[in-house]
């Protein structure tokens, strides 16, 4: 036991992160926290240097694109928790902290350190904190590979890839993914909300994002996602699909190898949470994934499939938020509760008004299509149409739900920042929302294609 120890101890040690992140080029400047960028111009043209650090948000209303979610050190949550014994509350990093002013612009020298995009921070409207933090970046190929591997994990490719699935490629398999994925997701966030492990300290590790800063660390929900998706992929188009079963599992390892590195890489986890996040999942998948077939077959099939999966999954998120202090965990368990509730009362109209049948057992295995330019226009069309579709929903409910949420509880909507920290606010707004738009994935755009010979 003692040995056991030892070894999470030293997995978990920031010292580990820290030394991945200079071995692959990341190195943080001796100005460190300044957060300015006057003392780069002397650097030379190959050297990349980056403020770690986010503005005051300029708007009250809206998720931004941004990427900075922190807690302030005064801010008290709910239970008067989520403290550690460094002294620090969870998302809060260590060294100067600097407040910029909201409207203070981009760098303009940028380009000429040979850095062609990301000139400045990214911003998170739920959070007015800033911590600064300079640093370099040797590698502009493993920080733009990285980069991607983290995006494996973020909302912008669930938009994308769930969609292209259950449109161009198999319906059945869509489904199932999003079932699987809802679990894991879930279960993860739950589970670092009971945990309560912080993020690495900085220093010594530097934070390259700092969107998720304010959640706690153990387990990595990227590393589970990045695990999840890809392994299950693999094992629902097995036998399904002909295809050659080494490129399936080539992809599966370097999709979840790519995203696990990309949290250490980051500065977001520790070595012992990714690799417990990969173990989770395997677990987790180990237990549900042989019951994905009877919860499909139930949320198509069953009379009042509809009640109880919108009453279930609004239970599991009212408990989820109970768990911890205010943090945007919070928020996304909804969101992920809210698509799946949507997309599983999807597939219910879908199957009671015969729309998008799944083909018969004597079809398989079903051959890969060949990729001509109709095939392809058709499915980039279907992508573009149905995506561009999916964020007007996605907006428009937004606009409705959170102003009715503040009506309704009778809780002041100026701004719009602190309305969204409390729990009658957040929970509805994500899970109505995200349930419309996971309602919309599955039947009423597919119902648009077929009406435009699209389908």
């Amino acid at each position: 036991m003692a040995f056991l120890y030892r070894w999470a101890a030293y997995l978990q040690d920031p010292e580990r992160v820290a030394r991945f992140q200079r071995l692959c080029g990341v190195e943080p400047l001796p100005d460190w926290g300044s957060g300015s960028l006057e003392g780069a111009q002397e650097k030379k043209a190959s050297e990349v240097v980056l403020v770690n650090g986010s503005c005051l948000a300029p708007q009250a209303d809206g998720e931004g694109d941004g990427r900075h979610r922190l807690r302030s050190p005064g801010d008290v949550g709910e239970k008067g928790e989520g403290w550690h014994s460094n002294g620090l509350k969870n998302g809060v990093v260590s060294g100067d902290a600097c407040v910029a002013e909201s409207q203070q612009g981009p760098p303009e020298d940028g380009k000429q350190h040979g850095w062609s995009m990301k000139k400045q921070p990214r911003r998170n409207s739920l959070t007015g904190e800033s911590v600064c933090q300079a640093f370099r970046i040797r590698s502009h190929f493993l920080y733009y590979l990285f980069a991607l591997g983290t995006e494996l994990g973020n909302e912008l490719f669930y938009i994308l890839f769930f969609p292209f699935c259950i449109w161009n490629v198999d319906a059945w398999i869509g489904r199932r993914l999003i079932i699987v994925w809802v679990w894991v997701m879930y279960l993860g966030q739950c589970t670092k909300d009971i945990i309560r492990w912080p993020r690495p300290a900085s220093p010594p590790v530097v934070k390259l994002e700092i969107f998720y800063n304010s959640e706690y660390s153990m387990p990595s929900t990227h590393a589970m996602s990045g695990t999840a998706i890809p392994l299950t992929l693999l094992l629902l188009s097995y036998g399904r699909w002909q295809y050659p079963v080494l490129y399936g599992l080539v992809l599966a390892a370097c999709w979840c190898l790519l995203v696990c590195f990309s949290r250490i890489y980051m500065g977001m986890h520790s070595v012992l949470d990714v690799i417990a996040g990969f173990f989770y999942c395997i677990l987790i998948l180990a237990v549900f994934l042989p019951a994905v077939d009877l919860v499909d077959n139930f949320n198509q099939t069953h009379k009042y499939a509809p009640l109880l999966i919108i009453s279930l999954h609004l239970a599991l998120g009212i408990f989820s938020f109970t768990l911890d202090t205010w943090s945007t965990s919070r928020g996304d368990t909804a969101q992920i509760l809210g698509c799946g509730a949507g997309v599983a009362c999807g597939s219910h109209v879908n199957y009671m008004l015969g729309m998008m049948p799944d083909p018969s057992p004597e079809a398989l295995p079903l051959p890969v299509p060949s990729l001509t330019v109709m095939v392809l226009g058709k499915a980039m069309l279907r992508l573009l149409i149905g995506v561009v579709l999916l964020l007007l929903t996605k907006t428009a409910m937004k606009k409705v739900t959170i102003p009715l949420a503040c009506k309704i509880f009778r809780i002041p909507c100026d701004d719009i920042r602190q309305a969204r920290q409390r729990m009658e606010i957040e929970l509805p707004y994500r899970y109505i929302t995200y349930g419309m738009v996971g309602f919309s994935l599955m039947f009423l755009i597919p119902s648009l294609f077929c009406i435009m010979g699209l389908s």
